[in-house]
C-alpha cells in the first residue's frame, strides 16, 4: 500500500518530531495512505563518531511505542552500520522509501540530510518522484526544539524546561539492583536503577518524580550522583518510593523526573543528611501532592 512517511532518528520523539509526525499521519488520512515513520538504531553518530556520541533520551523501544501513539501505521527500524552509512542517497531512496514503503509523500525537517556523506536533500527525493513537505520543528523560544538542546537541559538538571520540550517528563527505565542499602540503615530506603551506559542521566542532585514498576505506582524522591557524604565515587540512580514498602529488586522500574529540588551535597553527619532527606521527601509530597500519578509516557 502507498504511503506518507517521515525519516529520522527521532531520539526523545520531542514536540518537534511530534510536529512531523501529525503532519506525516494528516496527509496519509487525506490521500489515504499508510503513515510510516523510518528511523534507525542505534543513532548514526554512534557509528559515524564512535565515543563521542550522544547520549539517548530513550530507547528504541520506547521511540516506537511514542511513535505509534502518535498515530503511526508503521514504524520501520532500520539497522544503522558501516554498510548503510556508505548507501548513496539515491540507492536509499530506490530500496528503502520506494520500493519497500512505495513512498508518496515525504514529510521531512527543514534542512534535512541523509544518506553516505550527507548528501541526500530534499531535492534528492524530489528527483525521485517523491511530493516533498518540508516542515520546520516546533520552538522554545527563540529556538527550534531539537533532542540537543532536551539533551543539554537535562545536562543541566533542569528537567522542567525538558518535559516542555518533550511534552512529556524526562524518564530512565532499568532494573532494580542491590546498592549499598544504606538508605534502609537511614529510614529512607531507595530502589537502585541500572540504567543503560547511553541513558540521557540528569545532572547530579535530588529531584521530585514518580516511579513506576509493574505492580504499582508512587510519589518518588530520586537521588542522582554519587554519595559524598560517605565518600562513594560510584553514580547512581536511586529512588525513595513514598508510602511503599515492597522489595522490588529485580524489578523493571521507570523514575520520571518533574522537579529538580536541590544539587547533591555533603552533609556533616549522618543527621545532617537524614535530615536533608526529610525535607526532600516533604517537598516532594508538596510539589506532587496526595494520590496515584498518571505517567506522561
Amino acid at each position: 500500500m502507498a504511503s506518507v512517511l517521515t525519516i529520522g532518528v527521532f531520539d526523545g520523539v520531542h514536540r518537534g518530531h511530534q510536529a512531523l509526525v501529525a503532519e506525516t499521519v494528516a496527509r496519509a488520512a487525506t490521500a489515504q495512505h499508510r503513515a510510516i515513520v523510518v528511523t534507525f538504531d542505534p543513532n548514526p553518530l554512534e557509528v559515524l563518531r564512535p565515543g563521542h556520541a550522544p547520549t539517548r533520551l530513550c530507547s528504541v523501544a520506547h521511540r516506537v511505542e511514542l511513535l505509534h501513539a502518535l498515530g503511526i501505521d508503521g514504524v520501520d527500524v532500520l539497522r544503522f552500520d558501516d554498510a548503510m552509512s556508505h548507501m548513496p542517497a539515491t540507492e536509499f531512496v530506490e530500496t528503502v522509501l520506494v520500493r519497500r514503503h512505495d513512498a508518496r509523500q515525504v514529510v521531512i525537517g527543514a534542512g534535512f540530510r541523509f544518506g553516505h556523506k550527507a548528501a541526500g536533500t530534499a531535492q534528492t527525493l524530489r528527483d525521485a518522484g517523491l511530493k516533498v513537505v518540508e516542515f520546520d520543528l516546533a520552538a522554545e523560544g527563540a529556538e527550534a526544539i531539537s533532542s540537543t538542546r532536551v539533551r543539554a537541559r537535562i545536562a543541566e538538571g533542569d528537567v522542567e524546561l525538558a518535559a516542555s520540550m518533550l511534552g512529556r517528563r524526562h524518564s530512565l527505565t532499568g532494573p532494580v539492583t542491590h546498592g549499598q542499602k544504606r538508605g534502609r540503615t537511614l529510614g529512607y530506603p531507595t530502589a537502585n536503577l541500572c540504567v543503560d551506559s547511553m541513558a540521557a542521566i540528569p545532572a547530579d542532585g535530588v529531584y521530585a518524580g514518580y516511579g513506576y514498576w509493574p505492580s504499582g505506582r508512587a510519589l518518588a524522591a530520586i537521588s542522582v550522583g554519587t554519595n559524598p557524604t560517605f565518600g562513594v565515587s560510584q553514580r547512581t540512580v536511586e529512588a525513595y518510593l513514598l508510602d511503599v514498602d515492597q522489595d522490588l529488586y529485580g524489578s523493571e522500574m521507570t523514575v520520571e523526573f518533574a522537579h529538580r529540588l536541590r544539587p547533591m551535597e555533603k552533609f556533616e553527619g549522618v543527621q545532617a543528611l537524614i535530615e536533608a532527606m526529610r525535607v526532600d521527601v516533604a517537598k516532594t509530597r508538596d510539589l506532587l501532592g496526595p494520590g496515584r500519578p498518571k505517567p506522561s509516557l
